[in-house]
C-alpha cells in the first residue's frame, strides 16, 4: 500500500469515527461538513435515507455520550483515486450491524457519499 493510499484510508476512518461521535451528531452543521451533498444511506432496517432525513435522526440525539456506538474490525481500501471504501462492525445498545461506507474526496475534503448497514441478526 502506498503512503497516499494509507493517508486516504486514515482520513476516511477519522471522519467515519467523527460521524459516530455523539457531539458531532448533535450538530447539523458538523454533520453536513462530513456528508456529500449527494449522500444516500440504506439503513439496517432497509430504509433509504438522504442528507435531510439523516440530519433529523442525528440531531435527535439517538447516540448518547454514555452509550456510544462501539466499532470493531474497521478496514479500508482505495477503490480509485479519491474513493475509499470502509467496512466495520458497529454495536449500538446491543444492536450489531456490519457497516459499509464510500468516501470521496471533494474540493472541501473527504465526504461520505454512501453508507449501508446490515443487521447481524
Amino acid at each position: 500500500m502506498t503512503d497516499e493510499s494509507a493517508q486516504a484510508i486514515q482520513a476516511a476512518i477519522d471522519r467515519e469515527l467523527r460521524l459516530l461521535d455523539p457531539e458531532v451528531r448533535a450538530c447539523p452543521a458538523r454533520v453536513l461538513e462530513l456528508l456529500d451533498p449527494e449522500f444516500t444511506e440504506i439503513g439496517a432496517s432497509g430504509r433509504r435515507w438522504d442528507v435531510e432525513s439523516i440530519l433529523s435522526v442525528t440531531s435527535a440525539g439517538t447516540v448518547s455520550p454514555d452509550r456510544p456506538v462501539k466499532v470493531s474490525d474497521m478496514s479500508g481500501v482505495v477503490l480509485a483515486p479519491g474513493i475509499v471504501h470502509l467496512t466495520y462492525l458497529a454495536d449500538h445498545r446491543g444492536r450489531r450491524s456490519w457497516r459499509s461506507s464510500l468516501w470521496r474526496l471533494t474540493e472541501t475534503g473527504w465526504r461520505m457519499y454512501f453508507h449501508q448497514g446490515t443487521s447481524t441478526g
